[in-house]
């Protein structure tokens, strides 16, 4: 799995009771995607909706942890969204 997918799914664990993210969950355990645009291109619409919500989030809560590399790998997902 990629380095960066990692920590989202590190990050989607503090979401499991929401459906949209177990879905996203799934996916990301189901298979091994070889980058983080590859994870991207096969997000739903609903899906993306819910990372632009959360990822935010996590990010800031990241940064204020003074944990810069996993604030960063969340910023490069979250980027691709767009």
């Amino acid at each position: 799995m990629d380095f960066t997918l990692g920590y989202l799914r590190e990050a989607l664990s503090n979401y499991e009771d929401n459906a949209i993210c177990l879905r996203i969950y799934k996916k990301l355990k189901t298979k091994d995607y070889n980058s983080e645009v590859e994870f991207v291109r096969v997000l739903d619409e609903e899906e993306i909706h819910f990372l632009n919500n959360v990822l935010p989030k996590e990010i800031k809560y990241a940064f204020n942890e003074q944990d810069f590399i996993r604030g960063n790998q969340l910023n490069e997902v979250y980027e691709l969204l767009f």
